[in-house]
């Protein structure tokens, strides 16, 4: 990085500031290496290999190419000669890397030690986050998981340190919220053991949720095989305002797709609309995609993705993302399977449910419905967090509205829990005050874990 510096420092002496980003751009692809995530510094970005794979697609095809075309195309075993036919063909694909919650780890991991393989062949991590039973508060669950679960956490972090995975020990947060701090970028091509994987698509990348043994075939170098995805697109207008937040962008979309909608189709989001929505919503979009039965959702890259890995201190990988900005969005005239419209200025709060998560109703309307259909009025519990939920943009909105309950002298009559989604996330809430406004009102704020949303808590 030294040298870098240097070297920008002299074109800019040589050619002036005017200059700069032609100039320094080429000196920063020519000489930096930035490594896929801090933990990593062996294992490198390549937008390079990307866009040569990319580029002998588009030209065996004939036609622009989609976002997620572009991404999954991208990473073909062989681009040369791999038959792509969207929804009918099968495609063998190199994975950038792999992500396993400790759950499912398990298998996976003894599976891979039977291969007899010295090191997983793609960066891999293991996160602690799922064996977590939400029962009485955060400390106290924690520490009751590290006794029960305690030859179960041995294993893991020992088979990874040897075999090259990395561990992420109990409490440290939610897998999905530690890959979009850590590992998610725009292009990456990321494969998990656990549904909500596609939560990183909300930085750009293509996460798509597996079973234990392809996790296992990524980590010993074994192409991995995806049928050919439809893509749907989802063209988005205007600008979310009010009380309407990004999960509605998701509520809206399960309500017009059904849960099986998305069956066997990648959901791209594009259009001006985009925009107005934070990284962590978009996330939010793209993680309840898996509700619809997409493999997976994505965003094009954006000033927001670039801002949030800046935040996350991964400022060196956005830098190289402006660079291949036109590679990690989709090209003018592409074409989608399916497009739904969707327009933010008209959008507004929805709730989803009972029963089933594609029944979508305004909240202004959901009181009537709910009465014309005896469903249950009582609120008994509420649940703010787990992976969906649990950035400190969610957990700022749920303080604030807290705040003004306790301003007026409220308290909730009803349980409800707080999930913070990683330990950044729970520090950064706790030096806010979020924690203390949110338990004053009556929350009670558990370990950073999967445990009520998975069902795996007191009730």
């Amino acid at each position: 990085m030294a040298t870098y510096c240097l070297t920008v420092a002299r074109l800019q002496l040589a050619l002036g500031h005017g200059a700069r980003r032609l100039h320094v751009s080429a000196a920063y692809r020519a000489k930096a290496k930035v490594a896929m995530s801090r933990f990593e510094p062996t294992s490198f970005v390549n937008y390079k290999k990307l866009q040569s794979n990319v580029e002998v697609v588009r030209k065996r095809l004939n036609r622009p190419l989609t976002l997620s075309e572009k991404i999954v195309y991208g990473h073909l075993d062989d681009p040369h000669n791999q038959e792509i036919d969207r929804g009918r063909t099968y495609l063998r694909l190199r994975p950038d890397r792999v992500a396993m919650q400790d759950a499912t780890a398990q298998m996976a991991m003894l599976q891979f030690i039977s291969s007899g393989l010295p090191r997983v062949a793609v960066p891999s991590t293991i996160h602690c986050d799922h064996l977590i039973e939400a029962q009485i508060g955060g400390v106290k669950d924690l520490a009751r998981a590290k006794e029960v679960n305690h030859e179960v956490y041995n294993f893991l972090s020992s088979a990874g340190a040897k075999y090259g995975v990395g561990f992420w020990k109990p409490g440290s947060g939610i897998i999905h919220q530690i890959i979009l701090e850590n590992y998610a970028y725009p292009g990456v091509m990321l494969i998990g053991t656990d549904s909500h994987t596609p939560n990183g698509g909300g930085l750009g990348a293509i996460c798509i949720g597996v079973g234990g043994a392809d996790a296992v075939d990524v980590m010993a170098g074994i192409p991995w095989e995806l049928k050919c995805p439809k893509v749907i697109g989802v063209r988005l207008t205007g600008s979310l305002s009010g009380w309407t937040s990004p999960k509605d962008v998701i509520l809206k979309v399960a309500g017009i797709l059904t849960v099986k909608g998305g069956t066997g189709a990648i959901v791209e989001y594009h259009g001006p609309g985009v925009n107005s929505i934070s990284c962590t919503g978009m996330a939010t979009i793209c993680n309840m995609g898996a509700e619809i039965g997409a493999t997976t959702s994505v965003f094009p890259y954006n000033h927001r993705m670039r801002t949030y890995l800046e935040k996350t201190g991964r400022g060196e990988i956005a830098a190289v993302a402006d660079e291949y900005e036109d590679l990690l969005v989709p090209d003018e005239g592409c074409e989608y399977d399916q497009i739904i419209e969707l327009n933010l200025d008209e959008l507004r709060p929805h709730i989803n449910g009972p029963f089933t998560p594609d029944l979508a109703h305004p909240v202004s309307e959901v009181g009537a419905v709910a009465k014309k259909n005896g469903w249950p009025l009582e609120v008994k519990v509420g649940l703010i967090g787990s992976c969906t939920n649990s950035s400190y943009e969610d957990m700022g909105r749920a303080a604030s509205l807290a705040k003004q309950a306790l301003d007026k002298g409220l308290k909730c009559k009803a349980q409800f829990t707080v999930t913070p989604g990683s330990e950044q996330i729970r520090a950064t809430i706790e030096r806010d005050g979020y924690s203390r406004i949110l338990s004053d009102v009556g929350g009670v704020v558990l370990a950073n874990a999967c445990g009520p949303c998975i069902g795996q808590w007191d009730r």
